[in-house]
């Protein structure tokens, strides 16, 4: 079977600097996506003996989506180093060139599309490139990641190593709203059928919380919704301390916490869309739903967006209103493709990028009104 080009590249890179004992820097999305591509090339790279020098998130709200020139600025002392992104990068074509300068090795682990060129990193693995020819190009970057550690590990790994990175696998995939099909449909199906019985003390935790069982099915959504309510603060990152973390009672705190910070967030999100219903009432019907708020985080705008986009069944465009910039989260229905829409509409964005049911977009204030026209535009045709 064909594989994702440069997955080989990238691991036999990685093996080097674990042979070499480099210092490795992991730099991943807080999404869950990003998040579990992280931990499990950590735990790959540690079963090959090696060790992560650090792992670091970017706070989307604060920090902008992506490698930023803040987190280099930090990390610059650490320079050499092998600088890994996972579930971003791709974007990041000015960032990469200053990494580069500042002594990194760069190598991409992405699966959004490339819309401002290609960086250059020294190695990029992404089916989504133009050149590669691997036949699915649906994967979340967490199925990447899987690929890549199977790829490092070869035959050596363990069966309870694989069925723990399919149960985060398994998970991240369904977050990340990918289509549920080929291998992705492999990697829920065997990911979910491991995960009732997890070694995994973070969701052992969880399923003790919230019960398995007949009950598993209900505790799913929960269990990604927890873990996607954590906040990235100074490049660290709530779930990915918990996911990580090996000690059980200390992982159950954790977990009661994400789940009652998630309970907050949800009240949050049921506020936004009662909002963004009394606005859509008071308007004439269009092709788009475009809202913000000062008030509104970012981080429940995605949620707010998926339950107003199944409710109307059109493109919905939700942003967190900024002081001179706004930064928001789309949903889409099936059959349209927002990131093809913004695309379009790109003279007026500062960045932008995801999938076609799931994006997100950073614009300026002054150019805010356009952009929604533009989109207005896009989806009358």
């Amino acid at each position: 079977m064909k594989k994702i080009k440069n997955i080989e590249k990238a691991a036999e890179r990685i093996k080097k600097a674990v042979h070499n004992n480099e210092r490795i820097i992991l730099y991943g999305d807080s999404d869950l996506d990003g998040i579990s591509s992280v931990v499990i090339l950590e735990e790959a790279i540690k079963s090959l003996g090696g060790r992560i020098d650090c792992a670091f998130f970017p706070d989307r709200e604060n920090d902008g989506y992506g490698i930023n020139l803040k987190a280099l600025e930090i990390l610059k002392n650490k320079a050499p180093a092998l600088f890994i992104t996972l579930d971003l990068g791709i974007g990041n074509v000015k960032e990469v060139e200053d990494a580069n300068k500042m002594g990194f090795e760069v190598i991409i682990i992405d699966h959004h599309e490339s819309l401002i060129g290609t960086p250059k990193a020294s190695i990029i693995v992404n089916p989504k490139q133009e050149s590669d020819d691997y036949s699915f190009k649906g994967l979340a970057n967490v199925g990447v990641t899987f690929n890549l550690s199977l790829e490092l590990l070869g035959a050596g790994i363990s069966d309870n190593l694989k069925n723990s990175f399919l149960e985060l696998a398994a998970l991240a995939t369904i977050a990340d709203m990918v289509p549920q099909i080929n291998q992705n449909q492999e990697i829920i199906e065997q990911g979910l059928r491991s995960l009732k019985s997890t070694f995994r003390p973070a969701l052992r935790a969880f399923l003790d919380i919230l019960g398995n069982g007949e009950v598993f099915e209900n505790s799913l959504p929960k269990i990604i919704s927890a873990l996607n309510a954590a906040e990235s603060v100074n490049f660290k990152n709530e779930s990915y301390a918990l996911l990580a973390c090996p000690d059980v009672k200390k992982c159950k705190e954790m977990a009661q916490i994400l789940l009652d910070k998630n309970k907050n967030k949800q009240l949050q999100i049921k506020n936004i869309v009662q909002e963004i219903e009394r606005r859509i009432s008071q308007k004439p019907a269009q092709p788009i739903i475009f809202e913000g708020d000062r008030s509104w985080k970012l981080a429940s705008a995605g949620s707010a967006s998926s339950i107003i986009c199944n409710k109307y069944e059109k493109p919905v465009f939700i942003f967190k209103h900024g002081d001179k910039e706004s930064c928001g989260s789309v949903r889409n229905p099936k059959g349209t493709n927002s990131v093809d829409a913004m695309k379009t509409c790109c003279s007026f964005l500062m960045t932008y990028g995801g999938h076609a049911q799931a994006s997100g977009f950073r614009v300026k204030n002054e150019h805010l009104d356009k952009f929604r026209d533009c989109l207005n535009d896009f989806f009358k045709k």
